[in-house]
């Protein structure tokens, strides 16, 4: 299938784990995937090897914390391809410590990351899709942004507020064309997740009904179909991949 050929697909932290799949998957159906991680090497490989299969692929290095970051980035992509058609805030970091011991620099690494980049991501691709009457704007949340979890009050803060202002977006931009949601991924088998140990994995597989971790793809696959034509009537919805987790 080639649901996004002709289409420039934005994904951010896209060289690596979630992301990375997530370019193959969009390169894979056809589009212009234009990678933006702040890792030179991780992006520069993942490009060629997608050159490599015969599809189009950029790397644009860029830190989602700083809004001359995005903007400049966003300039470059117009002045190259002359539009946007989808973003996925997939970037994302994690600083976890329980409460009481969580410092003021671990919440704030991940509030300007989590949740600031997200909103200047956004602040800079929007108008592009606004001038275009067209878009699609993917965020990632999780399934600890719905139930909370244990060790995680920045990144849960900043999971739940992206369910926020996915909802405020969907309204604002609804009615230009624009349509905005969100994925919320459960445990999910990246490199970051596997160096956990074994015992503790088995533990999240127990609590998910599917009885596995997802796999990167998986997610990937529900941007694809949040991004494509066949959710054109789907907006401010929240959805949850995660193998049915009871919390």
């Amino acid at each position: 299938m080639n649901k996004f050929v002709n289409k420039v697909v934005v994904v951010t932290g896209g060289a690596q784990g979630i992301g990375k799949a997530a370019s193959l998957k969009f390169a894979s159906e056809g589009a212009t995937v234009v990678i933006w991680d702040v890792s030179e090497a991780a992006g520069n490989t993942l490009v060629e090897q997608i050159k490599q299969d015969g599809k189009k692929a950029m790397y644009i290095k860029v830190d989602v914390t700083k809004a001359e970051s995005t903007n400049a980035a966003v300039k470059q992509i117009v002045a190259e391809y002359g539009r946007i058609d989808v973003l996925i805030n997939n970037a994302g970091i994690t600083r976890d410590a329980s409460f009481l011991k969580m410092t003021e620099e671990q919440f704030d690494q991940v509030i300007d990351v989590n949740l600031k980049g997200v909103f200047n991501c956004t602040k800079a691709v929007a108008p592009v899709m606004v001038e275009q009457k067209s878009g699609s704007i993917v965020n990632t949340s999780s399934v600890v942004g719905l139930y909370g979890n244990f060790g995680q009050t920045n990144y849960v803060a900043t999971k739940s507020g992206v369910i926020g202002m996915t909802k405020v977006w969907a309204r604002e931009l609804g009615r230009k064309g624009i349509t905005v949601n969100a994925v919320a991924p459960g445990f999910i088998a990246t490199e970051m997740v596997t160096t956990v140990p074994e015992n503790i994995l088995n533990g999240l597989k127990e609590r998910t009904p599917l009885g596995r971790l997802g796999r990167p793809e998986d997610i990937a696959n529900a941007y694809a179909f949040l991004a494509s034509e066949d959710a054109a009537f789907i907006n401010g919805a929240v959805l949850s991949v995660d193998g049915g987790l009871v919390q």
